[in-house]
């Protein structure tokens, strides 16, 4: 994975300070969560409680924290994973971001968060979106 993107990324561990510019994730069985200025931990998960639905947890860890200055973006899925998250971030003051549904055939994720609860800021393509991040980081809402 390291050689498709610019900048570094590692295993996620419990309480570790972030570094701008690195890129976390967790693995498997295991799902992120933020505090204050670190990881807030890792949520165990081997019975799979949480399953496939693991984006809430984050997205809602995040709007806890970083209120207004968050960004959540939900860009593909098959499930409503990221939904309730995307609503916490909205309450929270963020902007929130949905690529263009493009499936006729089921409902997932963008189709599931556009339709659960508060507006989404942006519904567009990958490039609406990107420019839509750029725009608000330069204008230091977010």
């Amino acid at each position: 994975m390291e050689r498709a993107c610019s900048h570094p990324v590692l295993i996620a561990e419990e309480g570790e300070k972030f570094e701008r510019g690195t890129v976390y994730i967790g693995e498997p069985g295991q799902h992120l969560t933020l505090a204050a200025r670190s990881l807030g931990g890792l949520v165990d998960d081997p019975d799979r409680q949480h399953r496939n639905r693991t984006v809430d947890l984050l997205f809602r860890s995040v709007a806890r924290y970083a209120k207004k200055r968050v960004i959540g973006v939900v860009l593909s899925g098959s499930l409503d994973d990221g939904s309730r998250g995307v609503a916490a971030i909205h309450e929270a003051g963020g902007l929130t971001m949905v690529i263009t549904p493009n499936s006729k055939l089921h409902r997932g994720m963008p189709e599931n968060a556009i339709g659960y609860s508060g507006p989404i800021d942006v519904v567009g393509s990958p490039q609406t979106i990107a420019a839509a991040i750029v725009e608000a980081v330069a204008r230091g809402d977010h």
